[in-house]
Parts: C-alpha cells; structure tokens; sequence
C-alpha cells in the first residue's frame, strides 16, 4: 500500500496561510512557521497552490516561469527550507502544476506571438477561425463569452479555456510535451512529493470531439506515468478531472495514468443530502463508481479553494443547491457556489462535525480545506473565487495572528474563531476535528477496505460498512433509533461490526 492510500492532506493557500515578514502576503517561511501546527493536526501532506513567477491575475494558476518561485512568497532557498522542515516532521509537500496555460507574460507565448515560424511559434494553440470548436464550453461563464481572443502581434486568434490571459498549451506540440517532461523532473530532483495536476481534462482540442477528457490526453498521462514510476517511484500525481462517474475513472486507467482523482462525482452529493435530508444521493452516486485499479485512490474532499462546482450536477440538483446555499446571490460563482464549509452549513456545529465524520470515512484519503477545521467565515462581496480565499486565523485580534502589516483581502471571522482559542477548548470544532484524523488514524483499513452500502431502513440515514466498521450518518434534524446504535440530529457513528451482533442495521 502506497503512502498516499492512507495519507491526511491540507491544502494551504500561500498568499493567505501565515506571513513572515508583516508585508500583508502569506509567503514560504510563514508555511515553515507553521508546521509544528500541522503536524499537531494529524497532516501527512502538505498541498500548496502554485508558487511559481506570476503576474497572479489568477492567484499564480497564470505562470510566468515554471522553474522560478514568485518573489512575493519567497525564495528557492525558502522553499528548499520548507520542504526540509516539512520533511523532518514525516511531511509530505506537493504543489499544483497548471499543465493545461500558461500566463499570456510567459517567455513561450511572448515569442510565439512575436514570431509565428520560430522555436516556439507552435507552443500555443493558434487559429483564424474564432467559431471552431464550438462544442467546447465556456468554464468561467462569469467572465468569458468564447474561448478564442485576438492577438494583434501575431495576427490570429488564441484559445484559451480559462480566462484570457491564460493562453492554452499546444499538446500537438512534441516539443511542449518535452517541456513540462522536464519541468516535473525539476521539482521532483528538489524533493517535492508530487503534484496536483490542474486543469487536466482539457489538454487536447478536435474538431468534433469537443476539448475534455480525449484519448490523446489519455496516452499523455501514461507516458508522464512511466517516467514518473521510472525515476520518482515515491511520487504521486493527483489529477483534477471535474468531470461524470465514467470519465473520471478513465483518469485511473488501469493503474497506468494517474495515482490518485480527486472525487468530483461523490463531493456535491454530500452537499445534497444535507439539503434534501436524504442519503439517496450519495447511494446513487457511490453505486455507479467501480473499484479502482490496484494502488489507486481517490482524493475525497469538502471544500477548496475553488467554488464548490455544480458543473456536473443535474439541472434540478443544482436547482436545489442553489435554493439551499447561495440564498444570497453573491455566492454564485461560474456554475457554483463560493462559500466555505462553516457557511454553507449556518455554523451548525452538528452539519459541520457531520460532513467532517464521512470525509474520513467515505472511500479515498481526506483533503483538508485551511481554516475549515476551525469554522472559518467567508467574504460573498469578494470578487471571483476570493470568498473562500481570505487569511487564516491563528490568533483573536487585529491581523488574526496572520500578519502585522495591511493584508490585502480582508480577516473574515468572529470571537473563538482562531487556532489559538480552539486550542484551549477541548469541545472546539479544532479539537473535534484532530479528534476525528486521529480516529481515521487509528483505523487504516479505512485507506484500502471496499464500500459496501448498508440499507438502514431510514431515509436521511446513509449506511455503508468499510473493513470492520459500520458508519452511520444521519442527515436529517430529528433522532433516529436502529436498534443497536441511536442517532441525534446530524448525528453520526463509527460502530464495530462486532458491537452489532444480532441487532444489525
């Protein structure tokens, strides 16, 4: 069994985690700061966003230079001291790779606008016809109306699936597939874990086929595969495919692609049946995923950095969602919702502890989302995704213990809504979040053992037995008696099999 299987990830966001250096930006050494913590927490896995140059018109998902640190979190030698504390502790790093642009300020797309015949003139994907492609939607509908932009230099029209400035790679290219071949050498020589690779569905674009998921994508990530097995047998490669049940296995292929998915298809069906009070979701969704090949795992996880995307939802789920949580219309984003998980669920303790109990045992390794183990607010009059993207709170006060100098995005939270209050009080949310990893803990077959659904008889009851233990979740706000094992409101249970006996769910 590989590392990852049973691994605790958290995703901190550089600019907002910790600032070392009181300039207001969260940065590398405020992460080193605050390691100690991590390792407090339970975290196997440390998961940063990209800190590589950028003119961070997307938070650095709009890379300048691959092989460079933004100056704004650090240095290098920052960052070779990050991964050496972290390393020190039994903690892994990995980092995002936006493999599908770049930054329009990248080195490659300056010189492929400038000169169309040179070296780098095919790294983009270039066209004079702005209606090709029409199959390909739109992913920021907030901010996009095409996925093409004209540039006046070259004289053609770029593609681009995110926003314009974030021109797309050119796969058909053999010299970019050697590139970025080159560049997951160059971390990985520095000791990185591994990588969340960004964006992955949509490397490749044919007329007719539209631009997700295509088999040239496919036979891409098994060659990025067998380098990786190859040179850097301890890696692991996550890949971030928002896409249906049978598309996001193709991610696995049979062992041979990626190491792990992160679990698009189950994440906003938990969030339905809060909303419904109903397990039906999560039975449906959990029926139609097949075992994943030998050493495979998926990334199972509440909230991130990102809305929470209803992209894959029917139209009268996501009708629902948005009735149930965005009643305030600013929480719309794209084709989903900005808001962390304290909000969405009105800081019932009871729904947060709930969802917090089934990311620890639903199939997959858990990711974290920063300042959701302490209940951490959002900002909706935010601009973009940057909601769910404000500093974490270390500390009551001014600065949240975050930074002494003026940050840029503003502190969201109230009284006992920090690390430091949480940690003096045994009944936190904190305390009952590093008390549910250290259950996980003490449980690994929860990293390996099958999902077997258990019918409970009660509709908001959601059953499924994984290795010896039977997990009980109840989404619905009244008691429930099985039997065996009671439920209150949102309660939910972790129960021996061997506790049943004859009384059995």
């Amino acid at each position: 069994m590989s590392w990852f299987h049973n691994a605790i990830f958290y995703q901190a966001l550089l600019h907002a985690f910790n600032d070392s250096n009181g300039d207001g930006m969260g940065d590398l050494r405020g992460v080193t700061d605050k390691l100690d913590y991590l390792e407090w927490l339970g975290v196997d896995c440390l998961w940063l966003p990209p800190m590589f140059d950028s003119p961070m018109r997307d938070d650095g998902y709009d890379i300048a230079d691959y092989r460079s640190i933004n100056p704004r979190y650090g240095t290098m030698a920052d960052f070779e001291e990050l991964l050496e504390q972290a390393h020190a502790r039994g903690i892994r790093v990995i980092t995002d790779l936006a493999l599908n642009h770049t930054s329009d300020q990248h080195y490659w797309f300056q010189e492929s606008r400038r000169d169309p015949a040179g070296p780098y003139g095919d790294y983009y994907v270039w066209g004079d016809d702005p209606t090709r492609y029409p199959e390909i939607r739109i992913i920021f509908t907030d901010y996009e109306i095409s996925n093409w932009a004209w540039d006046e230099e070259r004289g053609q029209y770029y593609f681009h699936r995110f926003y314009t400035h974030q021109p797309d790679l050119n796969y058909d290219c053999p010299a970019v597939q050697t590139e970025i071949f080159d560049i997951v050498r160059f971390w990985m020589d520095k000791g990185l874990d591994g990588f969340r690779l960004d964006a992955i569905p949509y490397l490749f674009e044919r007329d007719g086929q539209g631009g997700e998921s295509l088999p040239e994508t496919f036979a891409f990530l098994e060659r990025l595969r067998a380098m990786v097995n190859a040179e850097y047998p301890e890696a692991m490669m996550i890949a971030e495919a928002n896409q249906p049940p049978r598309e996001t296995m193709e991610y696995f292929g049979s062992g041979n692609r990626v190491h792990m998915v992160f679990n698009f298809p189950v994440m906003p069906k938990i969030f339905e049946a809060v909303a419904t009070g109903s397990a039906e979701p999560l039975y449906d969704i959990l029926d139609e995923l097949p075992p994943l090949p030998a050493d495979c795992q998926w990334g199972t996880f509440l909230r991130n950095h990102d809305e929470l995307t209803l992209e894959m939802a029917s139209p009268a789920a996501r009708t629902r969602m948005y009735d149930a949580y965005a009643k305030d219309p600013r929480a719309k984003a794209n084709v989903g919702i900005a808001r962390r998980l304290a909000p969405l669920m009105e800081g019932d303790r009871r729904k947060i502890e709930l969802l917090f109990s089934l990311l620890m045992t639903l199939p997959g390794a858990p990711f974290i989302y920063y300042g959701d183990e302490i209940g951490m607010g959002d900002d909706v009059s935010l601009p973009d995704r940057y909601a769910v993207r404000t500093p974490m709170q270390w500390e009551p006060g001014p600065g949240a213990g975050f930074s002494t100098g003026e940050t840029r995005w503003p502190i969201v939270g109230g009284e006992g809504t920090s690390v430091a209050e949480q940690q003096l009080d045994d009944a936190s949310l904190l305390m009952t979040v590093r008390g549910l990893i250290a259950q996980r803990k003490a449980h690994p077959e929860l990293g390996t053992a099958p999902y077997e659904a258990v019918e409970t008889g009660v509709e908001g009851v959601f059953g499924f037995q994984r290795g010896d233990l039977l997990c009980l979740h109840n989404f619905t706000d009244a008691d429930v008696d099985l039997g065996p094992v009671e439920l209150g409101p949102y309660g939910y249970a972790w129960v021996p099999i061997e506790e049943i006996g004859d009384g059995a769910v």
